[in-house]
């Protein structure tokens, strides 16, 4: 597989990196790592995103390289970070679909078992705690140039969706990857400060947070968190920072909170949900699955444009999370629930 991968790739020059409509530090970052591995190589790379990186992303140097087209000609598109067919959704909207379609792709997810880009031709998907894993093991396996920016990049990617190596998925190999980076000179204090800067906002939005506080919901128990964001607030602040970023962390600080939702209405009917999930509670994929999304047992999001009503998916979405963590209690003792909901 990795050697079919490689000769695809030394056989194309122009290349589409493309990441799914709900971008995150994973997916930006190992498509940033990629673009540098592939312009080191002579090819020439072109960063692909159906929608806006967010602000809160903007703290890693390229991302105002990533394009909402596909170029005109291209020869082969490697896709990061999801194998959804759904979540490429803007690309569905239009004719680009149909581009994409007719031209080689490869897929490098480490979102294991979700297999579903159908018309992928080669797919590397294996089971780790980050995209930027993957790319790491394959770069090293094909020899590929590793400049300092894109191993940074990988790094970056690592901490991003491991959330500092935290994570139940975060193995010994990818503390011994990130070991390996910082060998080779990344710095992950400078990666920390670099992102904490980015956390600096405008008095309004502090303001604006407190708002989003008061307006949180307990529901089961005092275990499922849930926050509603209309289209007004959506189109007021967004362009300073993702509203449900401000907050959905906090929501899980509440004793005895396992899971948070963040949901989005929008005037077209659209509603969109991203959900963050406490160490000892990994149900917000599976939550996610189940209304045609997807993520990581803790963080995952979905998109609902069927026309339903809000109050049935909010009501639906609360039910089943409450089951799933329900379903997860039913195999501790007492005690064990207890230490996790202490530790929510």
């Amino acid at each position: 597989m990795i050697n079919e991968v490689n000769g695809l790739i030394e056989s194309s020059q122009k290349i589409v990196i493309i990441q799914a409509d709900n971008p995150d530090g994973d997916s930006l970052a190992s498509a940033l790592a990629l673009e540098q591995i592939l312009g080191d190589l002579g090819k020439e790379p072109w960063l692909y995103c159906g929608v806006n990186i967010p602000t809160y992303l903007r703290y890693l140097a390229g991302w105002d390289r990533v394009s909402d087209e596909l170029p005109q000609q291209f020869d082969l598109s490697i896709i990061v970070d999801t194998s959804s067919e759904t979540l490429l959704g803007k690309l569905a909207e239009t004719a680009q679909m149909m581009w994409l379609k007719s031209k080689p792709a490869i897929v490098i997810d480490h979102h294991e078992g979700d297999q579903s880009i159908s018309f992928a031709t080669n797919s590397i998907n294996e089971s780790a705690v980050a995209t930027g894993e993957l790319i790491y093991e394959i770069a090293k396996q094909l020899h590929w140039p590793l400049s300092h920016s894109a191993m940074t990049m990988l790094a970056t990617s690592i901490m991003a969706d491991s959330r500092g190596l935290t994570t139940d998925k975060t193995s010994a190999r990818s503390i011994h990857v990130i070991a390996e980076l910082v060998e080779k000179g990344v710095s992950i204090p400078e990666l920390e400060a670099a992102r904490r800067a980015s956390m600096r906002r405008p008095a309004e939005l502090v303001t604006y947070k407190g708002v989003l506080l008061q307006r949180v919901e307990y529901l089961a128990d005092n275990r499922v968190a849930t926050v509603t964001i209309p289209w007004q607030e959506i189109e007021k602040y967004s362009h300073a920072y993702n509203p449900t970023m401000l907050v959905i962390e906090d929501m899980l600080l509440a004793e005895n909170a396992r899971i948070a939702i963040g949901f989005k209405q929008y005037p077209d009917g659209k509603i969109t949900a991203k959900l963050r999930a406490n160490y000892g509670s990994p149900i917000a994929g599976e939550l996610a699955a189940h209304f045609g999304g997807g993520g990581h047992p803790y963080a995952a999001g979905f998109k609902i444009t069927d026309g339903r009503l809000f109050s049935e998916i909010k009501s639906e979405c609360t039910k089943l999370a409450s089951d799933l963590l329900d379903k997860i209690d039913g195999g501790k003792s007492d005690e064990t629930i207890q230490h996790t909901r202490a530790q929510g």
